[in-house]
């Protein structure tokens, strides 16, 4: 059974909004899912500004109120996605536009890439199930345009203070969500570490 009206086009966004699960949507593009642990391998060096950078946040959120996605992302997201740029080196897209098909086109919140490597990230102001669906669809879309050999493609959703990875095997064309969550200040030191490992 097909959820995906093959003569409709759908962007990214539009796919957030639909009923079909995660699971089936990504069973259209051919690609199974599963939630489990991913126990992501962590950077291992110096994080030379992780007690700066934490102490920065603490000391801004007492006065901001974070209820819209912009807010999220201008005082908590860039904040995290900066810090990995000065560790790795990775070139930043933010709002990058992408288009594959009719199906996976749409606008990436950010890209991190270097060399082989890429991480695609997508902020959601609340909805984590929505969200997931429309970060599974991003990296299909990834794993059709990217030739490289990058084996395993990184993606996180994020709220700001609350971060879940998933990642695609692209041999077997899997996609699985992660069960950990990584909150923003409190775990920021585990989140960079997996992020920065990624990009190596």
């Amino acid at each position: 059974m097909k959820f995906l009206d093959a003569n409709q086009s759908y962007t990214f966004s539009k796919i957030f909004d639909l009923s079909a699960g995660i699971d089936e949507i990504s069973s259209d593009f051919g690609y199974s899912f599963a939630q489990t642990k991913l126990n992501r391998s962590q950077f291992q060096g110096k994080l030379e500004r992780l007690r700066e950078l934490r102490e920065r946040i603490e000391e801004i959120l007492p006065f901001v109120i974070l209820s819209t996605e912009m807010a999220r992302r201008e005082i908590l997201i860039s904040r995290v996605i900066t810090e990995v740029v000065h560790y790795t080196h990775a070139q930043l897209r933010i709002e990058y536009p992408l288009k594959v098909s009719e199906q996976l086109q749409g606008s990436l919140d950010y890209l991190l890439r270097k060399e082989n490597q890429v991480i695609v990230i997508e902020a959601k102001k609340e909805d984590f199930v929505g969200g997931m669906k429309q970060l599974a669809v991003e990296m299909i879309a990834l794993d059709q345009w990217i030739e490289s050999d990058q084996e395993v493609l990184l993606g996180a959703l994020t709220t700001g203070n609350l971060w879940q990875f998933a990642q695609l095997n692209r041999t077997e064309k899997k996609i699985e969500q992660g069960l950990e969550n990584y909150r923003v200040p409190e775990d920021v030191e585990p989140l960079l570490r997996i992020l920065i490992q990624a990009l190596f």
